[in-house]
């Protein structure tokens, strides 16, 4: 389980964080716990309120909680690791919100606690805590068996694909995810050891090398977007000068877009449109079962949560016409027997409440099952659509190339015709 936190503030943007329904396909808040609302934005604010009382700005601590992508993780689950976070980071008792949020088929949680201590109004102390949660998030691994990510074994493996938000930005403005965007420039760089050879690369993959205006290295797609290479390399500016040489000889980025202008056929806007557009139609067909899929699983869990209360209400007034009333009542409080019953009528009811959170559960699982069968064709999708743009891609950089070469060879051509040879002399 892949553990993120942070010292924050900002309680009204973090409420709406972790009720976005927009950007999650299911929201649950799971626990409000140590607080006077009982909602999470009530909540939030309270903290915040308490903060005023002190001079700490990052009065709150955000944490999520990601399990491996492949395992079925309960809620149970959550709240034992939970627990043990706290007792490391020191957050024992402070009062806390849960929240689960499902997406693409996984279902993560959100942990948001208060860092003000109410008896001394004064901060806790978050320090070490990200390698306090990578030895919490390793152990979880191993305690339950998980595949550990290679950055959890062998830090020299630690992915590189950590993303901004201008990158993320960047990518989602042309229907790509980040990842393949960074993979494709590291590919280029793998395969190339001189200037000339990793432009070339470049080319066959839609880019082009550029001088940047702070950023000395960039590379700008056909689409003109532009990206930071030491950023997408993972490598510093001293690491690229060997291989590329001095970044003031590189062509501007202006330039750049005018050889783009000038070199590309016309038939490539055609292709590159007629492909967006198909890509675009594919894509539409599974967002919209993906969003009929949502909101019928939506439905059936608020039918669910109807019949739920329906029979609680049921069992209720069931236990409660067990008890006699009047003089009757009486004689049973005094003889035990009310004692009696209301214990028994406890004991139903904490087991009909765990029947109705393990009937939850089991529809839960069953739906994430369903939402990542479409998830998996909806990625399967994506590589496809990625493969057909590079190929096309490809085969356009080895057309503009024949363009420029037979430029280059009518040049050549015209100027032969013209040339009569040197003057003889009289």
């Amino acid at each position: 389980m892949i553990l993120k936190g942070s010292q924050r503030g900002g309680a009204r943007q973090m409420a709406l964080h972790l009720l976005n329904g927009e950007q999650n396909e299911h929201v649950k808040v799971h626990q409000v716990r140590g607080f006077i609302s009982d909602n999470v934005v009530g909540a939030l604010n309270e903290i915040y309120a308490i903060s005023k009382g002190t001079n700490c700005k990052q009065f709150m601590y955000s944490l999520s909680l990601n399990p491996p992508p492949e395992e079925q993780v309960a809620p149970q689950l959550f709240d034992e690791a939970l627990k043990k976070i706290e007792e490391k980071l020191k957050l024992e008792g402070q009062p806390r919100v849960i929240v689960f949020h499902e997406k693409e088929g996984r279902r993560h949680a959100h942990c948001v606690w208060s860092r003000i201590d109410i008896d001394s109004m004064t901060a806790i102390n978050m320090s070490y805590d990200r390698d306090k949660l990578k030895n919490l998030a390793r152990s979880l691994f191993l305690e339950h068996g998980w595949q550990m990510p290679d950055g959890y074994r062998d830090k020299s493996k630690k992915s590189v694909f950590n993303f901004n938000r201008t990158e993320w930005e960047q990518a989602k403005r042309l229907g790509r995810k980040p990842a393949d965007i960074k993979r494709e420039l590291q590919d280029c760089w793998a395969v190339s050891d001189s200037k000339k050879g990793f432009e070339a690369a470049l080319l066959e993959s839609g880019y082009f090398l550029a001088q940047g205006d702070k950023r000395s290295y960039v590379v700008m797609d056909l689409f003109g977007e532009i990206y930071s290479l030491p950023r997408q390399l993972g490598l510093k500016k001293k690491d690229l000068e060997p291989r590329l040489g001095d970044p003031d000889k590189l062509t501007s980025v202006e330039q750049t877009k005018d050889k783009i202008a000038q070199h590309l056929s016309p038939l490539f806007q055609k292709f590159r449109d007629e492909m967006a557009a198909h890509h675009k139609s594919q894509k539409e067909t599974l967002l919209q079962e993906k969003r009929s899929m949502t909101e019928h699983h939506r439905k059936i869990r608020n039918n669910l949560k109807a019949f739920h209360e329906k029979r609680w209400q049921a069992e209720e007034a069931k236990r409660a016409a067990r008890f006699r009333k009047g003089f009757k009542g009486l004689w049973d409080k005094l003889s035990g027997v009310y004692w009696r019953k209301r214990k028994e009528n406890e004991q139903q009811a904490a087991a009909a409440f765990l029947r109705d959170e393990a009937e939850k559960e089991k529809l839960i699982q069953k739906q994430l099952i369903q939402r990542q069968e479409l998830q998996s064709r909806i990625d399967r999708q994506h590589l496809a659509h990625e493969k057909e743009r590079k190929t096309l891609l490809r085969d356009l950089s080895n057309l503009s190339k024949a363009e420029q070469e037979m430029e280059h060879k009518g040049q050549i051509q015209e100027i032969t015709k013209n040339y009569n040879g040197p003057e003889m002399e009289e």
